[in-house]
């Protein structure tokens, strides 16, 4: 039994009696009156033309089911005799009776009359079918309009802001209220004109079975604002880069696209916004490393760097890689780091506020959730699941071994091309190894980073599948859960080995760790392994960003549109009858060429990845922010032109916020201040320094960190076949230089951790603990002290129910009063039913700008 659920609010305007009639031929079915609100599309196959003329000569015509729409007979008979198959195949009787239910339902349906290989179902849904599903639905629709003393006061901020505004007209007087209620065909004197619209969401499961090839809503250039159309203001005043500086038109975007993408791009709006203060405090910080630095000029005979071929050299020759370092490693970043960890805490609650006002605004605040549609019988037990759980568990612990895998052959790469190299007889390319080394590995893990990315998301989906989720959001939020969790791993994997485990295991002079018995294990330059995390940060993250703007989100798409346009010629070059191509295409053909709609769930996971390397690793790359901000400003306008003119018109869906997604970026926040710490604890040279300042410092200053940071090597205790060949250096050197806290070889206990590496490795656990306290507790703190509903909304909330009770007893008034005197004209409304009782944010709330919500019709079989 197939049953018709329609959310009302898009487009209710042209549905009601009283809406324009006048409507572009191309967005109408052939009489030129009834609207096309969805289109289905199917390929048909062809046959031989002799079995055509055969049906045609022997009548076989079937009759059609239903006679409610006008030219069902007609098109029955072309449907029959076009040459294409008849109905034989399971799909084909599905299809049959899908629209047959449909028509029973009510919807008005419109097929092709033409002899194409992709066909179009157009359906049209009647204004009384939206008024029977918006009642059982209890949908909001606008109530009578009030007017009150709390307006859109004019602020020196606003006028500040002005110049920042889209260019988009005020939907309505600033002064006047408009109340909600859940909408009935009784009541429809107490509305306002609104639009409506007709999606589907069951329809995904025919075509998952192949029975139509894709179903979408048509692009609309008939959807107005105070006579603009919409869709030239979203090209006009978002998806154009010359608008790059301005605010998004955030009611616009949710009156054509619907809540659930306008929540999307009001939340990149608000983590776009909230980049430009931790931008400038990071740029501070870099050009405070550039002004503090100060080179001592100190020449130490430093140990070889590999065996045999590699000789003695001397610390000097890295100050420039040590100047580099101090730019990202210095005073500043600890209070940064800091910094960041309350910018984490504001980021949320400041976007919890944000989401409020817009539930507020687009009257979702009292919106009862949609009844979820169930995948799975109840009936399943959990031994029927637990194959599905035991395939998920080792898939994806296979795929955490891939990656590892993935980092472990990158590290051999860099171990043995840092050998080879080495070999060189060439000094200047030996005086270049680490660089070289350490930049080709990185673009290395980009590319196995961004292969590995598309091979998770497709393997989370497949084994979510097995688990047999019981409803469509089940199934939604465990698909993003996998995805985040392969596609973070294998984003980060690489950044955390360079940050916490490159150098620990790499021994000392004379007592080396080797790899395969030859190649020894890589270290860190005696300046740190903070320089390379901010190369492999910045490279991936800056790689991440453009390889994914310019080649999956620009490329590829024209490449697939090349190629389904070329296959579409190809399979319709067959046919020499086929006449279609002098047709002038419809509004449905164009929008069929452009590139399917495939969900907001890689647009957020690339920001939340993103999200990451700004948070995780800030402590180590300040200019992670400045670098993300520039990314958004690009991407919020090429995802604009992308909903705008590159893609199929979404579905749009109804929802209240942004889901799962809201929980990971809170425990992305609460782990990045974990990895912070470690990384100004371990891998960054600030405790040491303060170690080195206030215990070991005779004059309480740096002079002479170097030199304390460095242990002694007897060169005699070299291993067989290890010392260096050929040396420009003295061949009676003794002593040469390692980083490390060692005892001279000259001591009774040589070579063994010294007192010092003790104390530098309390200090770094003491200030591990702190660090993650401290920013624990004043992220939490801005949590309490910042409400997650602004005021301003509580009290118009409260406001908004007064107005509200006092239209209902108005109302009630009136009716008793026409009923007291029948014979009385009057125009006076009936009351106001069906308002439930609960807290002011469950109440009906006013709307800022016209009501223009996307709802959905869900076909369920």
């Amino acid at each position: 039994m197939l049953k018709s659920r329609s959310l009302i609010k898009h487009e209710y305007d042209r549905k009601h009696p009283t809406a324009l009639n006048h409507q572009p031929n191309r967005l109408c079915f052939a009489d030129g009156c009834r609207r096309v609100d969805y289109v289905l599309v199917y390929h048909c196959k062809r046959r031989q033309s002799q079995h055509r003329h055969s049906v045609v000569s022997n009548g076989n015509v079937p009759t059609p089911s239903r006679t409610s729409t006008k030219g069902d007979i007609s098109e029955a008979v072309l449907e029959a005799g076009l040459g294409m198959e008849p109905p034989n195949e399971p799909q084909d009787k599905i299809r049959e009776e899908f629209e047959r239910r449909l028509q029973e339902e009510g919807l008005e349906i419109e097929h092709d009359k033409e002899m194409r290989t992709v066909r179009f179902t157009r359906l049209h849904v009647p204004w009384s079918v939206l008024s029977r599903e918006a009642e059982l639905l209890k949908i909001r629709v606008p109530t009578k309009k009030k007017t009150g003393l709390m307006g859109i006061i004019s602020t020196f901020w606003t006028k500040i802001n002005q110049p920042f505004q889209p260019g988009v007209p005020e939907p309505q007087d600033p002064r006047t209220r408009v109340l909600s209620q859940p909408f009935s065909r009784d009541k429809l004197h107490l509305r306002t004109a609104c639009t409506q619209t007709c999606q589907t969401m069951g329809i995904s499961s025919l075509l998952a079975k192949g029975v139509y090839d894709s179903a979408f809503p048509l692009h609309d250039v008939s959807i107005v604002m105070n006579d603009i159309c919409v869709l030239q203001m979203l090209h006009e005043e978002w998806a154009n880069y010359g608008a790059c500086y301005k605010y998004q038109p955030m009611d616009l975007i949710r009156k054509y696209f619907g809540e659930k993408i306008g929540l999307y791009f009001a939340w990149l709006g608000v983590y776009t916004q909230l980049l430009i203060p931790a931008s400038a405090l990071g740029v501070a910080v870099f050009l405070y490393g550039s002004k503090c630095f100060k080179s001592n000029h100190l020449n130490f005979t430093m140990c070889p760097l590999c065996d045999r071929v590699c000789d003695y050299w001397q610390l000097s020759s890295i100050c420039s890689t040590a100047r580099a370092s101090y730019l990202f490693d210095n005073h500043a970043t600890v209070g940064f780091a800091i910094f960041m960890s309350l910018w984490a805490a504001v980021f949320l609650e400041h976007w919890k506020r944000r989401q409020r006002c817009l539930q507020h605004s687009w009257d979702l605040t009292g919106m009862e959730d949609d009844e979820v549609r169930k995948l799975a019988s109840e009936s399943l037990s959990w031994t029927d699941r637990l194959p599905g759980y035991c395939i998920n568990i080792s898939s994806i612990l296979l795929m955490v071994g891939v990656t590892f895998s993935a980092v472990s052959g990158v590290i051999l790469y860099r171990i043995i091309v840092f050998a080879v190299m080495s070999m060189n007889p060439d000094h200047e390319a030996k005086a270049n190894v680490r660089v070289t080394v350490t930049t080709t590995a990185v673009i290395i893990n980009l590319l196995v980073v961004l292969v590995l990315d598309e091979i998770y998301g497709a393997i989370a989906a497949w084994i979510t599948e097995l688990e047999i989720p019981k409803t469509e959001s089940t199934f939604e939020e465990h698909v993003i859960l996998k995805a985040f969790l392969l596609k973070s791993m294998n984003s980060f994997a690489p950044v955390f080995y360079v940050a916490f485990f490159k150098g620990r295991f790499a021994g000392r002079p004379g007592d080396y760790v080797y790899v395969f018995k030859d190649f020894r294990m890589e270290e860190c330059s005696p300046g740190g392994c903070l320089i390379e995390v901010c190369i492999q940060l910045g490279i991936i993250m800056l790689g991440k960003q453009l390889i994914q703007n310019n080649v999956f989100e620009i490329a590829i798409p024209k490449l697939k549109k090349m190629y389904r346009t070329y296959k579409e010629e190809k399979d319709g070059s067959a046919d020499e009858e086929d006449k279609d191509s002098k047709r002038e295409p419809q509004r449905w053909d164009l929008d069929y060429d452009l590139e399917p709609y495939e969900g907001l769930s890689p647009e957020y996971m690339e920001m939340v990845i993103q999200y990451g390397f700004v948070t995780l690793f800030v402590a180590s790359f300040p200019l992670a922010p400045v670098f993300a901000l520039l990314n958004n400003v690009i991407e919020i306008r090429l995802d604009a032109a992308k909903f705008v003119t590159e893609i199929r018109r979404p579905d749009a869906v109804s929802a209240k916020e942004i889901g799962i997604w809201y929980n990971i970026l809170s425990g992305i926040s609460k782990f990045a201040v974990i990895t912070n710490a470690f990384v100004i604890s371990f891998t960054s040279e600030f405790i040491p320094r303060m170690v080195y300042q206030y215990l070991y410092s005779e004059t309480g200053t740096m002079h002479g960190y170097t030199n304390h940071t460095l242990a002694y090597f007897n060169t005699r205790n070299f291993k067989p076949g290890t010392a260096p060949h050929d040396t420009d250096f003295d061949r009676q050197l003794r002593i040469c230089r390692y980083k490390d806290y060692r005892d001279p070889p000259w001591s009774p206990e040589s070579y063994q951790l010294s007192k010092q590496y003790w104390s530098v490795l309390a200090a770094r656990l003491a200030f591990v603990i702190f660090f993650q306290n401290l920013a624990m507790f004043l992220s939490m703190l801005v949590a309490w002290l910042i409400p997650d509903m602004p005021r301003s909304l509580k009290e118009q909330l409260k406001r908004e129910k007064a107005l509200l009770m006092d239209l209902m007893l108005t109302e009630e008034a009136d009716k008793q009063c026409t009923q007291s005197h029948p014979m009385t004209t009057t125009n006076n409304d009936v009351v106001i039913k069906g308002l439930e009782e609960g807290s002011p944010e469950e109440l009906p709330v006013c709307s800022g700008v016209m009501l223009s919500h996307v709802h959905t019709a869900e076909f369920l079989t």
